[in-house]
């Protein structure tokens, strides 16, 4: 189904096509949803309009309402049947019980999806298969992004993360990531995981988002994304990272203490830091090639041409105080 065939198929339940159109985002994107981002996406006043749209949601069972904490609003989940299945996705993930982490970040893509309007987003593995395979682009499915080596090749473990991907009008790719509480890890192997997918894009973004009070973790994104794509290592340095990592592994693996020789002793001292440490968990895991991914500078090239571009977008908005309820969330009891 296309955009409008949803949006007509949500007016036929008694919604305009305004409202039709930001339920369709909401069931294909996230599944809760707040009363300002309907205000947000409509571009009205957060008034007596979304207050009576909320409340027919509930009233006629398309939504649960939950009460957060000290009352400061409440949190809306769609979870009615016949709603997805009007729009083709009967047995969504969104309809079902959700966690607190899970919330907040849908909650957060929300949000940007609502400003980033102009955009046409890439929810389902299919649709990204479909748009990535298919002329133009025509990229090989064994170079789209996968969790493990062992699945690449395998369409139906492509595109591993559950966010959506999208794309201007423009034409350019938009990768989107979101910063999570104590997670830096995360963001050095989500870049790994699109490298051969951005190498084939003619220009791509990856957009870093911040909920508010995670700011803080700014600057440590972009030391990460410093490293991993606008710093290559020198191709002379491979040969003895490698031999490096060999030596760490083979002490690991033996249950041996770190050989003392000078030559390991240097390398230990170049190859200091949080970047190679992450790199070694990588190679663990990948081999060579992801040595090899270290030093190309297909991705830099791409940064300092203006193909590829690096955004990090703080939102204004504070998620923390629906903590309470979203503990409730996955109660039977609750019907969420």
């Amino acid at each position: 189904m296309t955009t409008a065939d949803r949006v007509q198929a949500v007016t036929r339940f008694g919604f305009t096509p305004r409202q039709a159109r930001f339920l369709v985002t909401v069931m294909r994107h996230a599944g809760v949803c707040l009363p300002r981002q309907y205000a947000r996406f409509a571009g009205i006043v957060q008034g007596q309009k979304t207050r009576a749209f909320f409340a027919k949601l509930v009233d006629r069972g398309y939504a649960s309402a939950y009460t957060c904490r000290h009352n400061r609003g409440r949190l809306y989940h769609v979870g009615q049947y016949a709603l997805y299945a009007a729009i083709g996705e009967p047995n969504s993930r969104y309809r079902r019980p959700v966690t607190a982490s899970a919330v907040i970040e849908r909650l957060t893509v929300l949000d940007i999806l609502i400003a980033g309007h102009d955009h046409t987003w890439l929810e389902t593995r299919a649709e990204k298969l479909a748009y990535f395979t298919s002329a133009p682009l025509s990229v090989a499915v064994e170079k789209l992004p996968y969790a493990s080596a062992s699945a690449a090749g395998n369409p139906e473990y492509a595109f591993p993360d559950r966010l959506p991907i999208g794309v201007d009008g423009t034409g350019r790719t938009v990768l989107l990531y979101v910063a999570g509480m104590g997670e830096y890890d995360r963001l050095p192997i989500f870049v790994q995981r699109h490298r051969e997918l951005l190498h084939r894009l003619p220009a791509w973004t990856i957009r870093l988002v911040f909920p508010r009070v995670l700011e803080g973790f700014y600057d440590v994104c972009q030391r990460i994304l410093h490293d991993e794509l606008e710093s290559p290592l020198h191709a002379r340095s491979l040969h003895e990272l490698g031999w490096y990592f060999e030596q760490c592994r083979l002490a690991a693996v033996r249950g041996h203490q770190l050989p003392t020789e000078d030559r390991f002793q240097h390398a230990r001292h170049a190859f200091d830091g949080p970047r190679f440490q992450r790199l070694y968990h990588q190679w663990r895991r990948g081999g060579r090639e992801v040595l090899e991914h270290a030093s190309s500078t297909v991705l830099s090239d791409a940064l300092d041409a203006g193909v590829g571009r690096i955004e990090s977008v703080v939102l204004p908005h504070r998620y923390d105080h629906l903590a309470p309820v979203l503990d409730r969330l996955g109660s039977s009891t609750e019907r969420a």
